[in-house]
């Protein structure tokens, strides 16, 4: 499958946020939280289900498939460590948005290397 854009990123980490606090996402709320007008998400979401990532028709409730699921949580997995990282052992200006540049710019492969950094620098912060 082809890669995602860093929006359909933020579309599809966002209906992964509300689906976990809600069980569902809803186009205003993602509106309202990505801070983009209404249509800007109707489109989104039609890619996005034309892609096997979500379950979408208008006016109803927006689930994610499995395979949406799994990239989601990989995205937010990346985005919530990027974060801890920055904010916490760089202590980073600015973390938040850092992070939210780089979880899509960053490979699996070095992501895996920084998640072994992070969890080596709190092991041995604990001891």
């Amino acid at each position: 499958m082809e890669r995602l854009s860093e929006s359909q990123e933020d579309y599809l980490e966002e209906i992964y946020v509300q689906v976990l606090k809600n069980g569902h996402a809803k186009v205003t709320e993602i509106s309202a939280s990505l801070n983009v007008r209404k249509a800007s998400v109707t489109s989104a979401l039609n890619l996005l289900a034309s892609r096997g990532l979500i379950n979408y028709a208008p006016y109803s409730p927006i689930t994610l498939t499995e395979e949406g699921r799994n990239k989601a949580e990989k995205i937010l997995k990346k985005h919530k460590l990027l974060k801890e990282l920055f904010e916490e052992i760089l202590r980073l200006d600015n973390a938040q948005e850092i992070a939210c540049s780089v979880e899509h710019l960053i490979s699996d492969k070095n992501f895996d290397k920084i998640n072994s950094f992070v969890n080596s620098y709190k092991g041995e912060k604990n001891v």
